[in-house]
């Protein structure tokens, strides 16, 4: 799968994300765990060991040592960065951006309602409407931004329950404050430069710890778009 690797991801929902490992050398997903690994080749002995092997790929390099035959764009720039259908016999791109028999042969719709994680084999998925998936209704004050440029900085961790206007951490002496009640179901990691706006943090109003270490139904829904996808191209 290709996710288009950086030195200093910035998950905000890290606690079911196998881009920890870049940080840790390993990360568990609901028991899956992810070890990272240092050049492409080293993929065959982590998956020997029925694991996933995490690797820092700007580039997407490994395709060509490992060669696969799909391959994922879950990068969610909401745009292209350069993936190609000649990049693999099997190609699928998530989210907007990304045009089905142009950029990939399928696209995987991720935006939030009655289409989500429907496979689109003509035509792209629905335009980035800017605005976070409503959970109880809320949708922008669940999302916790940057209030200044600088280094992030929090003592709190994903899970602790959290009141309206309590200070999650800082950015340059700027305090970060929730801005509804809930779980901090997700927050990226401390110490990363970060600019004004950007997403750091996700508050959950509906309250239950468990949910900050679970797959959402959203991940599921799109991840079973990506299984459709290759089982479709490949059922013959």
């Amino acid at each position: 799968m290709r996710a288009k690797g950086i030195h200093h991801p910035m998950a905000v929902r890290r606690k079911v994300s196998f881009c920890e490992a870049i940080y840790d050398g390993h990360a568990a997903v609901e028991g899956v765990e992810g070890l990272l690994i240092q050049k492409a080749g080293d993929v065959y002995s982590v998956w020997d060991r029925g694991k996933i092997p995490v690797l820092a790929d700007p580039e997407c390099e490994a395709k060509h040592v490992i060669r696969p035959d799909v391959i994922v764009d879950a990068i969610l720039a909401k745009k292209n960065m350069g993936t190609s259908m000649t990049d693999a016999p099997l190609v699928i791109a998530l989210g907007p951006g990304f045009e089905a028999g142009r950029d990939a042969h399928f696209v995987v719709e991720t935006n939030r309602g009655h289409y989500l994680g429907r496979l689109v084999d003509t035509g792209s998925a629905e335009p980035d409407t800017g605005i976070p998936g409503p959970v109880q209704g809320i949708t922008f004050d669940r999302v916790l931004r940057a209030p200044a440029d600088g280094l992030w900085e929090s003592k709190i961790d994903i899970g602790n329950p959290v009141r309206k206007a309590d200070i999650i951490g800082s950015v340059a002496g700027t305090p970060a404050k929730a801005l509804i009640d809930g779980v901090l179901r997700g927050m990226i990691r401390p110490g990363i430069t970060v600019k004004t706006g950007d997403k750091i943090g996700d508050i959950d109003p509906r309250g239950k710890k468990e949910y900050c270490y679970s797959i959402s139904e959203k991940a599921l829904a799109i991840g079973g778009g990506v299984l459709e996808g290759i089982l479709r191209f490949f059922r013959n």
